[in-house]
């Protein structure tokens, strides 16, 4: 029984490392690497945070979303356009990339360690 508890939970713990991994396809920046995009009119900028987060601090230029409205609210982005998406900490971003690819995305990138890695 011990040894189908191992399997188990190695199967568990390899499952939910990939479901962290970068999806193909996805660009990761870092904060640093934000800054110098943050002028182009050209990109998208969605901040997946709750309202009430967002409402706390947000960077100039991105527009709310919270993940669980991106699919509703995902027809008013253009898909001719980067989207550049971040979150507090890199997890839920990654997880409204993947969604945004679904839906037919193809220029899509990360902001790999979210608001908690942003300095003004």
């Amino acid at each position: 029984m011990e040894y189908v508890n191992y399997i188990f939970s190695v199967l568990i713990v390899g499952w939910l490392l990939l479901k962290m991994m970068p999806v193909k396809g996805i660009k990761q920046i870092t904060t640093v690497d934000l800054k110098s995009e943050l002028k182009n009119k050209q990109k998208q900028f969605i901040d997946v945070r709750t309202t009430g987060e967002f409402s706390s601090g947000h960077i100039s230029g991105f527009t709310n979303i919270p993940l669980h409205e991106l699919t509703e609210r995902a027809d008013g982005l253009s898909k001719q356009k980067e989207v550049i998406v971040i979150c507090q900490s890199g997890m839920r971003s990654q997880k409204a990339c993947k969604t945004l690819k679904k839906l037919g995305f193809t220029s899509i990138t990360n902001v790999k360690g979210g608001m908690s890695s942003w300095r003004n």
